[in-house]
């Protein structure tokens, strides 16, 4: 099997990316939604990277550092190309952008219930910190 391609996202892709989260990302969030893809892309072209095998959108990942951290977001692979890599790809791509980007750590936002996730994340070397507590405010209305 052929490694997926890995690129940054354009403006292009924002309605294909919001697409694909739909049918495989775990959950929604505030920002998922055309403006909000669209800030992501023009503020930060490198971010939000995507897998493609044979011209298809196979996963995607976001890779954001604000000159402090590397935070992970959106990690997803299409339901039925899961366990062939993509997602280990991924992560190597985003790693490798923190490493150029002088980036000392990253972390991953990973929700509680969602297990297969847990293990795909372990077996990339992350682990919780139980110590911290992720603390939230939404800054604006989702009226969808």
């Amino acid at each position: 099997m052929t490694e997926p391609r890995i690129r940054p996202a354009t403006a292009d892709d924002i309605d294909a990316v919001l697409a694909f989260w739909r049918t495989a990302a775990e959950g929604t969030s505030i920002t998922d939604d055309r403006d909000g893809v669209r800030r992501l892309v023009a503020r930060d072209p490198g971010a939000l990277l995507l897998a493609e095998r044979a011209g298809e959108l196979v996963g995607t990942v976001i890779a954001g550092f604000d000159g402090w951290r590397c935070h992970l977001y959106r990690l997803a692979v299409r339901p039925d190309r899961r366990r062939r890599g993509i997602g280990s790809a991924l992560l190597a791509a985003a790693e490798e952008r923190f490493a150029r980007l002088g980036g000392r750590r990253g972390d991953a936002m990973v929700l509680t219930r969602n297990e297969r996730a847990h293990h795909a994340w372990r077996a990339a070397g992350y682990a919780p910190e139980e110590h911290w507590r992720r603390w939230v405010k939404p800054l604006a209305d989702r009226s969808d």
